[in-house]
């Protein structure tokens, strides 16, 4: 996947996170790692399900994002389900904590990926979904694919 402002190879991404929650707004972050991480994550060995984010004390964190332990790694490998700082503008913290503290409002990664060397996490801020939500969603889904499949039927 390539965009405007450089090269990007997605690492993992959060299929759930859109079929759960109403995502408003999307914020791009830097996030903290240590070293045998960054090269878990060249291996693609990384897992966003069940994170989220939060903030405390000013700050921005991920947690129970999993990345396994580097296969080549030794006694200094890391913990996989360690928590880990985000890095976003002060203006940006100050922003999301205020949608953040909203009823209703999580942060949840979407997307963890590669640009320009550095790993970005891809941050939404979403409402969740109640089961009837889900349902015509699929249900509208469902109906384009048919719509797709009648067109293309009928230009054959």
């Amino acid at each position: 996947m390539v965009n405007k402002h450089g090269q990007e190879k997605l690492i993992c991404q959060n299929k759930l996170a859109r079929q759960n929650y109403f995502i408003d707004e999307v914020y791009e972050a830097g996030i903290v790692l240590m070293g045998t991480e960054v090269k878990a994550l060249r291996e693609g060995r990384a897992n966003l399900k069940e994170s989220y984010a939060g903030i405390k004390d000013s700050e921005a964190y991920l947690y129970d994002m999993h990345i396994s332990p580097y296969s080549h790694g030794n006694i200094y490998n890391h913990d996989p389900l360690r928590k880990r700082k985000l890095l976003l503008h002060k203006r940006e913290i100050k922003r999301v904590y205020g949608k953040y503290q909203e009823k209703g409002l999580a942060l949840v990664p979407l997307r963890l990926y590669f640009k320009n060397g550095k790993v970005k996490v891809e941050i939404g801020i979403g409402r969740g979904k109640k089961l009837y939500d889900k349902r015509e969603d699929m249900k509208r889904k469902t109906d384009k694919r048919e719509m797709e499949r009648a067109l293309k039927e009928r230009s054959r």
